[in-house]
């Protein structure tokens, strides 16, 4: 794993693309506040850039960096979430631009996952996590569903997981509002 992580580090600071796992599904990543690695990501997976993609964080503890008011439930739900959780908070700051949507708003998921917790430890910056597919196709489960289209354009795979075929499903996604409704995406 040590080596998967230095070369994933160095080519996330180098404004490259890389396919990795989550504590989701196997997931494409990007610098998070480098719009050229993020529109390549758009083109990798030939979807509109006006449909806004998540980011990985590893620790909450920085969240108010990329958030301008963090909503009071915010910090219970990412407390007591036992289950992979993506809230899409208002107010994105810091951020690519084109990764943020059109209501100002980004979503982000905590992980907890070891590879993605030691990765955004050691970039030190919020990476892009979306799903390994062309848009519009099933998210593969598995690294072995990752279509050669999708592999031939990032600049690095991690190994570490490729031969994990545990079951995996993506994250439930809710949306918080300034004035404090919740909507449920995605269960």
């Amino acid at each position: 794993m040590h080596d998967d992580l230095k070369q994933a580090v160095e080519i996330l600071k180098n404004g490259g693309v890389i396919l990795y796992p989550t504590d989701t599904i196997w997931g494409i990543g990007c610098d998070a506040t480098n719009p050229e690695a993020v529109a390549r990501i758009y083109r990798i997976k030939k979807r509109e850039d006006s449909k806004s993609m998540l980011v990985l964080m590893e620790n909450p503890a920085l969240l108010e960096r990329y958030v301008d008011d963090v909503p009071e439930v915010a910090w219970d739900l990412v407390e007591i979430t036992t289950t992979p959780l993506t809230v899409i908070y208002p107010g994105a700051k810091n951020l690519a631009p084109n990764l943020i949507a059109e209501d100002g708003s980004i979503g982000i998921r905590f992980t907890k996952e070891e590879f993605t917790s030691k990765l955004l430890q050691r970039f030190r910056r919020p990476i892009v996590s979306t799903s390994a597919n062309i848009s519009g196709q099933k998210p593969p489960a598995f690294f072995d569903e990752i279509s050669e289209e999708i592999k031939n354009q990032v600049d690095y795979i991690v190994e570490y997981r490729q031969d994990d075929v545990t079951p995996a499903q993506p994250s439930s996604i809710i949306k918080l509002w300034p004035d404090g409704r919740i909507d449920i995406i995605r269960k």
